[in-house]
């Protein structure tokens, strides 16, 4: 069983950046592909970013290709998604997910509770 476990949301102003977190329980999160996904109000969630088991490899979403960076450190059992030039429009819970159960990158095995992300413009 994998528990995980998001932080870093928060406000911040378009223009802005954070960093997410998503620390992993169990030492086997090494083995799972990780993600990020995002559910804005009104809205079905949406893909974000992946990341290979070995950090290696990477695939983001059209809407954040050259402003989102996902990255993970397998030692710390953590999962990152640095956000910046942030617009209103990323404005959602953030999900942090491992162990994808579809091809497509929109459904996983395990997830985070989510953190609020607000951009005011």
């Amino acid at each position: 069983q994998v528990q995980l476990v998001e932080s870093g949301g928060g406000l911040v102003q378009a223009g802005g950046s954070l960093r997410l977190s998503c620390a992993a329980s169990g030492r086997t999160v090494s083995s799972y592909v990780m993600a990020w996904l995002r559910q804005a109000p009104g809205k079905e969630r949406e893909f974000v970013a992946v990341i290979s088991r070995s950090g290696s490899t990477t695939y983001y979403a059209d809407s954040v290709k050259g402003r989102f960076t996902i990255s993970r450190d397998n030692a710390k059992y953590t999962t990152y998604l640095q956000m910046n030039s942030l617009k209103p429009e990323d404005t959602a819970v953030y999900y942090c997910a491992a162990d994808p159960s579809t091809s497509d990158y929109t459904s996983y095995n395990y997830w985070g509770q989510g953190t609020q992300v607000t951009v005011s413009s």
